[in-house]
């Protein structure tokens, strides 16, 4: 069986619609999977169709983006992590809620990542984006509104070359932070949807990790022990940004903590890596039904 339990559709920023990342799923022979939008719900009810439709196991799935800080690392000052839901009910009013707020909140973000990119087209001498480019940008969202929206437009405008280009010149720099969204209430959220709450790619040298805090794995553990275990009901051992050595010794961990193990690509489908992370099978058994 394959498995891949970290996939992003255009409901927020991946490059698929949930029609063809089945379509591309059943190609792949991919048996059990699993889309976790960011911050966006707006998938899951045809994805559970298009699963029954195809053959396919499939999980609810979302991504949240939780602010989390620790007295001995970074100057106490909070960072960016990622955490995946699973299982969750769907038509929880709270969590509907603050998914909205976190939504709306994007928008605003976007605009105001505009106004700064609009302060360094000055001192290169570029048109500015217009409000007539802010329309055009959303027009492309499907779901949550993200940076890599903002980046996809300008490669189309040309002013870059491709998506990373647009990161590395003007969104790091021009960054706002996003809403902040506390672990505590996080798991108070999917909890009370019912659902598994688990930490993404937790050592992603390129990504929102704890490589942030520390690129010690065994500390990276200890962090995890004293201040998540008690929100959390796993982690993420298998990802496309994990070596051997990280999965293996991540597993151990979990096993040691008993606490839940998940794997998946994280594929946004530029390239399409759906399905490329090797996930071993006994890992449906965690799940109910």
């Amino acid at each position: 069986m394959s498995i891949d339990l970290h996939i992003h559709s255009k409901c927020s920023d991946g490059r698929m619609t949930v029609d063809e990342i089945f379509e591309e799923a059943s190609k792949r022979r991919i048996d059990f999977i699993s889309i976790t939008d960011h911050d966006s719900l707006d998938c899951q009810g045809n994805a559970k169709l298009l699963a029954d439709k195809y053959g396919i196991k499939y999980i609810y799935g979302l991504e949240l983006n939780i602010s989390f800080s620790h007295p001995n690392y970074n100057n106490f000052e909070s960072v960016s992590l990622d955490f995946l839901a699973y299982q969750y009910d769907i038509n929880y009013q709270p969590l509907f809620e603050k998914l909205h707020q976190l939504r709306e909140f994007r928008k605003k973000r976007a605009e105001m990542i505009l106004e700064k990119i609009n302060m360094e087209f000055q001192k290169e001498n570029l048109i500015e984006f217009t409000l007539e480019d802010i329309k055009m940008i959303e027009s492309s969202v499907d779901g949550a509104f993200g940076r890599p929206h903002i980046a996809d437009y300008m490669v189309k405008k040309r002013i870059v070359s491709n998506r990373q280009s647009a990161f590395n010149k003007y969104l790091i720099k021009c960054n706002i932070p996003k809403m902040p969204l506390s672990l505590e209430e996080a798991s108070e959220l999917i909890k009370g949807a019912g659902g598994r709450l688990i930490l993404a790619h937790p050592s992603n040298p390129r990504g929102t990790s704890l490589f942030k805090l520390t690129p010690d794995i065994s500390k990276q553990q200890e962090i995890i022990k004293d201040s998540m275990r008690q929100y959390i009901d796993g982690v993420e051992c298998w990802h496309s940004s994990h070596d051997k050595r990280t999965s293996e010794s991540y597993l151990a961990f979990a096993v040691k903590l008993d606490m839940m193990v998940t794997g998946g690509s994280d594929c946004h489908q530029q390239p399409i890596i759906m399905g490329n992370v090797h996930v071993p099978y006994y890992v449906v058994h965690q799940f109910k039904n």
